[in-house]
C-alpha cells in the first residue's frame, strides 16, 4: 500500500513541476529596449502599480524622506535628466526619485515600474553629480531591464520546483533542491546588476555625464562594505572589482 502512495505522491509531485516549467517558459518575450529574452508573467502597468503600492512602506523602512528639499531636488533632476536623454522616457513607466533620510545604510533599490531611491547615507558619501548620475542611472537600468518583474516570475518557478519536490521526494532532496535553487536566484541577481551597471554608462554618456565617475561609485560601495564582505558566489552583487572591470568595458563600447 504505501508503495502504492509513493508512486500517486510522487505523480503529483511531477505534475506540480511540470506545470511549473510550462507556465514559466510560456511566458516568453524580448525586452524592446535591451533585446534580452524574459519569461515575466505582469505587464508593465502591473509593474507600475506595485512600485507605487510599495514606495511607502520602503521609505518608511528608511526612516521616511529626506527632510531638505534642495537635496530632494537635485536628485530629482539629475534622475529626470537621465530619463529624458535615455530609451527610459520610451518606456511606459513613471519614474520618481526619492531620497530617503537613512544616515547609516548605504544603499540605493528599485522597485517595478520606476520609483527608485537612494539612502542619505549614499548620498551622502558622493563627491559630484556624475557620481550620482552613475548611481541614478544604474537604478534606471533595472526599471528598463524589468529585473523586478523577472525576479519575482523566477521566484515563482523555483517555489514550484520545490514544493513539486517536496511532494514526490523524500525531505532530503527538497532541502538539497533549495539549496541550489538559491545559488541559481544569487546567480540570476548577479547578472541583473551587471546588466544595470552597463545600462547605467550607457544611460549617463546619453545624458551628457561622465561614466568613468561610476567606478568612483564602486570604489565607496568596496570601502563601505570593509574586508568582511561577502564572497561574490554567495551575494547577491558581483564583487566591486568585477564590476568595475565590466564598467570599463562598457565605456569602450559605448564611449563617443
Amino acid at each position: 500500500m504505501r508503495r502504492g502512495n509513493s508512486k500517486v505522491k510522487l505523480l503529483i509531485g511531477v505534475g506540480i513541476v511540470l506545470f511549473t516549467l510550462f507556465k514559466y517558459y510560456s511566458n516568453s518575450e524580448v525586452n524592446e529596449f535591451t533585446g534580452k529574452k524574459q519569461h515575466i508573467s505582469m505587464t508593465t502597468d502591473e509593474e507600475v502599480a506595485i512600485g507605487l503600492q510599495s514606495a511607502p512602506q520602503m521609505a518608511q523602512q528608511h526612516g521616511g524622506l529626506y527632510p531638505d528639499q534642495n537635496y530632494q531636488k537635485m536628485v530629482d533632476r539629475v534622475g529626470q535628466k537621465l530619463v529624458d536623454n535615455s530609451v527610459a522616457r520610451q518606456t511606459n513607466y513613471r519614474y520618481d526619485f526619492h531620497l530617503l533620510r537613512d544616515p547609516n545604510t548605504i544603499n540605493a533599490f528599485a522597485l517595478p515600474g520606476g520609483q527608485i531611491f537612494i539612502t542619505y547615507a549614499l548620498f551622502s558619501k558622493l563627491k559630484n553629480e556624475d557620481q550620482l548620475a552613475g548611481v541614478l542611472g544604474h537604478e534606471i537600468g533595472h526599471v528598463v531591464g524589468r529585473h523586478s518583474a523577472e525576479r519575482m516570475a523566477k521566484q515563482g518557478l523555483t517555489q514550484g520546483i520545490l514544493s513539486g519536490v517536496a511532494v514526490g521526494f523524500d525531505p532530503s532532496t527538497a532541502q538539497g533542491a533549495a539549496a541550489i535553487a538559491n545559488v541559481i536566484n544569487m546567480s540570476y541577481g548577479r547578472d541583473d546588476e551587471l546588466e544595470s551597471d552597463e545600462l547605467g554608462v550607457k544611460f549617463m554618456i546619453d545624458a551628457g555625464y561622465n561614466p568613468a565617475e561610476l567606478i568612483g561609485v564602486m570604489q565607496i560601495l568596496k570601502a563601505a562594505a570593509g574586508p568582511n564582505r561577502t564572497p561574490e558566489r554567495m551575494s547577491t552583487h558581483p564583487d566591486p572589482e568585477n564590476r568595475i572591470e565590466k564598467i570599463k568595458e562598457a565605456i569602450k563600447k559605448y564611449g563617443k
